[in-house]
């Protein structure tokens, strides 16, 4: 029998993705990862979670309306305020730095604006993964119930890892929920918090090399006793 992949193990494996093979994923192996992410703890057990999956002919044309949206320059309208507004410190030093790190592997100096440009459509794109989810809550949420679609989120890329998968969660699949809602058709009243495109990694895509550190355990943990 096979040694099963430990928590741990799916912790130092798991990245996020920008390269993939345009094989699609079973219809059974997804029903599978996402029934066990139903699992996921939620406070009150409200679960507020809730995952749109598109693929094949909605897939694409979901790309190419949201490419539309670019192009006619039409203003992001998030239904929740972005994860990188109001930034302050070390957090907009974090972010920067991993921008950095980002266009130096694919070579892209800081003055080109067209290379960064052309590098960001690719959300849009959704990296060119076959999949892409959108996860939602209700508009009456707020960032306490947040904390459990983190959960559930966490979960879902852990179980992607575990059964050879990978993925890219994407704040910026949130910023243009139009055409989502009229081709995916998130449920009434409900916004949109990310965007998660998933697949088989193309190992051999030079996005891929892209590797971010973390900050030591002493910025984020302080021990009391």
């Amino acid at each position: 029998m096979a040694k099963k992949m430990t928590v741990s193990e799916a912790m130092r494996n798991r990245r996020t993705i920008r390269g993939y093979k345009p094989e699609p994923v079973a219809e059974d192996l997804l029903q599978q990862i996402l029934e066990t992410a139903q699992l996921s703890p939620s406070n009150c057990n409200t679960q507020p979670w809730f995952l749109t999956v598109v693929s094949g002919q909605a897939r694409d044309q979901l790309e190419q309306a949201l490419i539309a949206e670019l192009i006619a320059g039409k203003p992001p309208e998030p239904a929740f305020m972005s994860g990188d507004a109001n930034l302050e410190g070390i957090y907009r030093e974090r972010q920067y730095a991993c921008a950095a790190d980002y266009y130096q592997t694919m070579g892209i100096e800081r003055e080109d604006k067209t290379g960064r440009n052309q590098l960001m459509v690719k959300n849009w794109q959704f990296f060119g993964a076959p999949h892409v989810a959108f996860v939602t809550m209700p508009l009456t949420m707020g960032p306490v119930n947040a904390i459990d679609i983190g959960i559930y989120l966490q979960s879902l890329m852990l179980l992607f890892v575990e059964h050879g998968l990978a993925s890219c969660p994407q704040g910026a699949l949130a910023l243009y929920p139009q055409p989502i809602k009229e081709i995916a058709g998130i449920p009434e009243g409900h916004g949109i918090l990310c965007g998660i495109s998933f697949g088989y990694a193309d190992e051999e895509a030079k996005i891929n090399e892209v590797k971010m550190g973390r900050a030591d355990l002493q910025q984020s943990v302080k021990f009391v006793s």
